[in-house]
């Protein structure tokens, strides 16, 4: 995997050092040893961050023809037009395959390329209003963390670029190697909560309650059982009614809604850590038949089991999903 991520004069020192990182524990910890990232402007040389400090030896836009994934990190502002150099080199990566990203106010430069026109896009929450107006054939999303198009992806802001390249580590080298580059990073390998394979909400708040946290530390252990209502509130040593109250105050979700995203989250880790069969997977996560699972999976996330296994999984996948 060759990443050419784009540099400017006054870009912060995290927007360019975000997507270095993530792809640069990549081959410090001999994940995918041939994976290479390289820095590139619109002129070869260097640039200055915002913090005032240089970045040498930059490469020019030819580097671009290199490179399988073209990440814009960030923007001087939304009301920056971008420059016709950016616009076709963007313009010919994109026309020869490679994937366009644009990380936080990277959205814009996507936008003034035309590469969002029809597309759900994101962006920093503070502009996604001017995105809207920037680019009104696009449909901003202000509720997730990143979207992928396989061929265009954009972030929300800031930290939101960690996620969105652990995302790109995840779709191609798998759920272990995004885990443990984020282990080393000291984040969260993926914040759950999704519509669809690739596109990732935030996570629901973390209790707040003692009584509650404790409840779902202890569901956690035993995902493959009955976890019912009644069941949770009587573990919590609540009526159900207060139990229900108390748990969305502390979660901000239903009790019913959060066991089944831990159950598929579960089952996404198995597919893509084991060899298990597909009734194996259902019955590990505490789905009550493999119809249940399978229906459960492809409304979250727009695809079967076995395939999301084909996509994700390093192991050989077990039996079909018929």
């Amino acid at each position: 995997m060759r990443i050419a991520v784009y540099a400017f004069d006054d870009i912060t020192m995290f927007h360019l050092a975000a997507p270095l990182m993530v792809f640069g524990e990549v081959t410090r910890l001999d994940l995918a040893p041939d994976w290479q990232t390289r820095l590139w402007a619109d002129h070869p040389g260097a640039v200055r961050t915002a913090e005032g400090y240089p970045v040498g030896d930059v490469a020019g836009p030819e580097t671009v023809e290199w490179a399988d994934i073209v990440i814009v990190p960030s923007w001087p502002a939304p009301s920056t037009p971008i420059g016709p150099v950016l616009k076709e080199t963007l313009h010919q990566a994109h026309a020869r395959g490679a994937v366009i990203a644009g990380l936080c106010l990277g959205a814009f430069a996507l936008a003034d390329a035309g590469l969002l026109d029809g597309r759900a896009a994101v962006t920093h929450w503070e502009a996604m209003p001017l995105l809207a107006e920037r680019c009104p054939g696009s449909e901003v999303d202000s509720s997730v963390l990143y979207i992928d198009h396989d061929d265009v992806l954009t972030s929300a802001g800031t930290a939101s670029a960690i996620d969105a390249c652990l995302h790109l580590v995840r779709k191609h080298l798998g759920s272990a190697a995004a885990t443990r580059v984020a282990r080393h990073l000291v984040v969260a390998p993926h914040r759950e909560g999704g519509q669809a394979q690739y596109i990732e909400r935030p996570l629901a708040r973390a209790a707040t309650d003692t009584a509650i946290a404790e409840v779902l530390e202890w569901a956690l252990t035993r995902l493959d059982e009955p976890l019912t209502i009644d069941r949770l509130a009587e573990h919590a040593t609540m009526s159900r009614r207060s139990f229900v109250r108390h748990f969305q105050q502390a979660t901000g979700t239903t009790p019913a809604r959060w066991v089944l995203e831990r159950r598929l989250q579960e089952a996404r880790v198995l597919l893509e850590t084991t060899d298990w069969s597909i009734d194996a997977v259902a019955s590990a996560c505490g789905f009550g038949s493999s119809i249940t699972f399978r229906q459960n999976f492809t409304a979250a996330f727009s695809t079967t089991p076995t395939g999301y296994r084909r996509h994700f999984a390093p192991l050989p996948s077990g039996p079909a999903d018929k």
